[in-house]
C-alpha cells in the first residue's frame, strides 16, 4: 500500500522499530542555524538545483552578514531565476543589501595568463609568442585534461576568499561535472608530478633549447610557479572542504528512479572525498501533505459521477503520485540520518525575487499530513 510522502518517515520508523522523532527534522534549518562557510548544492540535471540554491541563499541572508551565490555551471541560470543580469563580478540581488551573485566562466584563458605574466615584468621578452620554451611548456600543461577548469576554480577561490563573504553557496553543474571539480586536488597533484619529472629529466636540454630560441631565463619557472600557486590554493581549499564545520553538500533530486540513483552515486562519491553531506531536497513533489491511498479511495467513490476524460486525468495523476511516494519512501529508508526536505510541485514557475522568497519558506517548514 502506498503511503503519503509526508508520512514516509513514520512508515520507515515503524518498519525499523524507530520512533518518528528519531529522524532528523525535514528541513534545512540545520544549515541556516550553523556557521558553515561553504555550501554546495548539486545533483542530476533538471532537478531544480538553481531554485534550491537561490531559496537557501535567501534564507541564509536573513541571518548572515553577507551571502554570495556562485554558479559553476557553464549553462548559467541564476540570472534567469532572479530576473536580473549577473556576470563574473559579484552583483547585488534586487531587494537585498547582503545577497550577491556571480556567474563565472569555467574555462581558463591562457593568453590572459601570458599577458599578466608579461605585465608583471617577471619574464623579460614574455610578450607575444612568449618564447619557444614557454610555448612548449604551455602546450604541455594545457594538454592535461581539465587543467583549464582547475586553474579557473583556483583563481575563483582566491578571489572569493579575498572578498570575505560570511557564506558562499555554490550552484553547481550536473553531478559528473561537480565530481570532477571535487577531484581537482588529486588530478592536479598527478599532473604536477608528471610535469616536474619531465622538467627535472630534461632540464639541461630545455635550457639549451631555450637559449637557442632566444628565451629569457626563468620563463619556464614562472609558468610552473603559477601552476604551483594553483596547487597551493587548491590544497588549502580542499582542506576547508573536508571540514564538516566549514563545508556541506546539499543533494537535490526528484522522486524518480534515475534521479534517486544518481543521488546515491553522489553521496557515495562525497564520502570518498570526505565531504560532509546530510541534507537531501526532493523537488517537484505532488501534494507532499496528501495521502495517495486516501486520494485513490476518494476517486473510487466519485469516478462514476465524473466525465471519462476527467477520470483519465485523475488516474494518471494518482499513478504518478503513487510512484513518487514509492521513491520518497526509499529515500527515507536509505538516508534515515539525513534531513530530507520535500518541496511541492507548484502550478507556476518559481522566478523572480518575490516568488523565490515565498518558495524558500518551504525549506524550513516541513509539510503536515492532512
Amino acid at each position: 500500500m502506498a503511503s503519503s510522502s509526508a508520512d514516509a518517515a513514520a512508515v520507515v520508523a515503524r518498519n525499523d522499530g524507530m520512533e518518528e522523532d528519531d529522524f532528523p527534522e525535514a528541513s534545512l534549518r540545520n544549515i541556516i542555524e550553523s556557521d558553515l562557510k561553504w555550501i554546495f548544492v548539486g545533483g542530476k540535471g533538471g532537478v531544480g538545483k538553481t531554485t534550491t540554491s537561490c531559496c537557501l541563499a535567501i534564507q541564509l541572508a536573513k541571518v548572515r552578514e553577507s551571502v554570495l551565490i556562485i554558479s559553476t555551471d557553464p549553462a548559467h541560470n541564476l540570472s534567469d531565476a532572479f530576473g536580473q543580469k549577473f556576470g563574473k563580478e559579484p552583483g547585488k540581488v534586487d531587494g537585498f543589501e547582503n545577497l550577491f551573485v556571480m556567474e563565472i566562466d569555467p574555462s581558463f584563458d591562457w593568453e590572459e595568463m601570458n599577458a599578466m605574466v608579461a605585465r608583471s615584468g617577471s619574464i623579460p621578452g614574455a610578450e607575444g609568442e612568449g618564447g619557444g620554451l614557454q610555448s612548449m611548456l604551455q602546450e604541455l600543461t594545457s594538454s592535461i585534461p581539465g587543467i583549464d577548469e582547475i586553474i579557473s576554480f583556483a583563481e575563483l577561490m582566491k578571489q572569493v576568499e579575498q572578498m570575505d563573504y560570511s557564506t558562499v553557496v555554490f550552484d553547481t553543474a550536473p553531478t559528473g561535472h561537480t565530481l570532477r571539480l571535487l577531484s581537482f586536488p588529486s588530478t592536479l597533484e598527478g599532473a604536477f608530478g608528471k610535469i616536474m619529472a619531465l622538467k627535472n629529466k630534461f632540464s639541461g636540454l630545455m635550457s639549451q633549447f631555450g637559449s637557442m630560441m632566444g628565451q629569457a631565463p626563468g620563463a619556464e619557472d614562472a609558468l610552473l610557479g603559477k601552476l604551483d600557486q594553483t596547487r597551493d590554493t587548491i590544497e588549502k581549499v580542499n582542506k576547508q572542504f573536508r571540514d564538516p564545520l566549514a563545508t556541506t553538500f546539499v543533494c537535490v533530486c526528484i522522486a524518480e528512479f534515475l534521479s534517486i540513483y544518481e543521488t546515491e552515486r553522489l553521496v557515495q562519491e562525497l564520502a570518498k572525498f570526505e565531504i560532509d553531506t546530510h541534507n537531501i531536497v526532493v523537488n517537484q513533489v505532488l501534494f507532499p501533505d496528501k495521502d495517495a491511498t486516501e486520494m485513490s479511495a476518494w476517486h473510487e467513490k466519485t469516478k462514476a459521477t465524473l466525465p471519462g476524460e476527467a477520470n483519465e486525468i485523475i488516474s494518471k495523476f494518482l499513478a504518478r503520485k503513487r510512484m513518487q511516494d514509492k521513491y520518497i519512501n526509499q529515500v527515507f529508508d536509505l538516508y534515515e540520518d539525513f534531513h530530507v526536505v520535500l518541496m511541492p510541485l507548484l502550478d507556476h514557475e518559481v522566478r523572480g525575487v518575490e516568488s523565490l522568497r515565498r518558495f524558500s519558506e518551504a525549506l524550513l517548514t516541513p509539510p503536515e499530513n492532512e
